[in-house]
């Protein structure tokens, strides 16, 4: 397939609204692949007054490449550290009471992508595969995990703000 093909069946199949993928990197993607030599150019082409493009196949190393990495993401489990929690780790004492707001907004935020992300389900639901549906869905989850934990987090604020106090050295 060529690039403007793969951006159109990127685009087709919505590759936007349940990834991170934006479909103008295709063609990075494709220049990186193929110097990788995980896909190798098959033929030129041309139709009709279009300039020439290159159609490129996956490789035999492409096909290793790719079931690698199906594997992978379908056995790993990734979760990043969040610099949320090296900063509550190591608050400042002199602003302790500034706290409570932050975190308040902070699950004001987190509550409100969750409606935009839920609402962007409900339009877009009719596009997506089955297995599309459940990857964002897994994405929504997560957010309502979050929620979950800062929640939990305000109602311990006041233990956490008081351990911290106890800690400040004497000025």
């Amino acid at each position: 397939m060529h690039g403007h093909g793969l951006l159109q069946l990127a685009e087709e199949e919505h590759i936007d609204l349940w990834t991170d993928f934006a479909s103008s990197a295709v063609y990075g993607a494709m220049k990186r692949l193929a110097s990788e030599g995980l896909i190798v150019e098959e033929r030129v082409e041309r139709q009709g007054n279009y300039p020439e493009r290159q159609v490129y196949r996956i490789s035999a190393n492409g096909k290793v490449a790719l079931h690698a990495l199906r594997q992978q993401g379908l056995t790993e489990i990734v979760i990043k550290p969040d610099p949320l929690d090296l900063a509550l780790a190591r608050l400042d004492p002199d602003r302790l009471d500034e706290l409570p707001a932050l975190f308040t907004e902070r699950l004001a935020r987190l509550r409100s992508t969750l409606a935009t992300s839920e609402a962007h389900l409900g339009q877009v639901r009719q596009f997506l595969t089955v297995a599309e549906t459940w990857a964002m869905r897994h994405q929504i989850a997560r957010r309502r995990g979050e929620i979950a934990w800062h929640e939990d987090l305000l109602t311990a604020l006041p233990q956490i703000i008081a351990d911290e106090i106890s800690r400040k050295e004497p000025s």
